[in-house]
């Protein structure tokens, strides 16, 4: 899933939901000021990190932009534009659920999330899907579903759970999908996954909403199995 594309095109049969189940946008969360860094208080000491803040002692996947915490039954993933070969996302196999996470520049002193998480709920609107906006462990988020087909032929929504935090000149962005949708359990692994991802935003100049480069690693951590895909 690219920065472009909002939602996987197959879903499975545990992550469809009929129209009437599917969020809508009447139940919107509380307008907040779109240049407002959107982040949790405790984002400094409980994650996501920046890269200045992150214990150099812990064992992590480096793939430039972002450093990746593994453990036990995580299976990571690079995600690679066709054409460039260039890597533009990460996704996490983790839990029964999905988690895509994305970093982009940003201003030093204004946040990103919430203007793109308008924008991303335009999209989505446009497709013919329903969002709910609500406020969760990272800020305020949204709920989606985009009309898409089961293997077994089943009209229904592809939910997804979009969500963002803005920290220092860099946004994080994760896409979750699976169990972690419904499943307390699996919502809480995933969200502390999340809150482990490390942002290398480096010192050169970028434009805000530029990706930040991704590189594959040149050796693996144990605990996390990559792959290109």
């Amino acid at each position: 899933m690219t920065d472009n594309e909002l939602v996987p095109e197959e879903p499975t049969e545990g992550e469809l939901a009929t129209t009437d189940d599917a969020a809508t946008g009447d139940d919107a969360a509380e307008v907040v000021d779109r240049d407002a860094k959107s982040a949790p208080a405790d984002r400094a000491t409980d994650g996501p990190f920046d890269a200045t803040e992150a214990s150099p002692a812990r064992p992590y996947v480096d793939l430039g932009g972002l450093k990746i915490l593994p453990r036990e039954g995580l299976h990571l993933r690079l995600e690679v534009e066709e054409g460039t070969n260039r890597v533009v996302a990460v996704g996490l196999d983790y839990a029964g659920s999905t988690l895509q996470v994305q970093a982009f520049a940003a201003p030093r002193s204004t946040g990103l999330w919430n203007e793109i998480r308008e924008q991303i709920e335009d999209q989505i609107l446009k497709q013919g899907g329903k969002s709910t906006a609500q406020v969760g462990p990272f800020g305020p988020e949204l709920v989606a579903g985009v009309p898409a087909t089961a293997p077994d032929g089943t009209q229904g929504m592809r939910i997804a759970r979009f969500i963002g935090v803005d920290g220092p000149r860099w946004l994080l962005r994760g896409v979750i999908a699976g169990e972690a949708i419904q499943n307390p359990t699996a919502k809480a692994a995933v969200e502390e996954l999340f809150r482990s991802v490390v942002v290398v935003r480096g010192t050169q100049p970028m434009p805000p909403r530029d990706l930040i480069p991704l590189s594959i690693p040149k050796t693996a951590a144990s605990g996390a199995t990559p792959a290109a895909g």
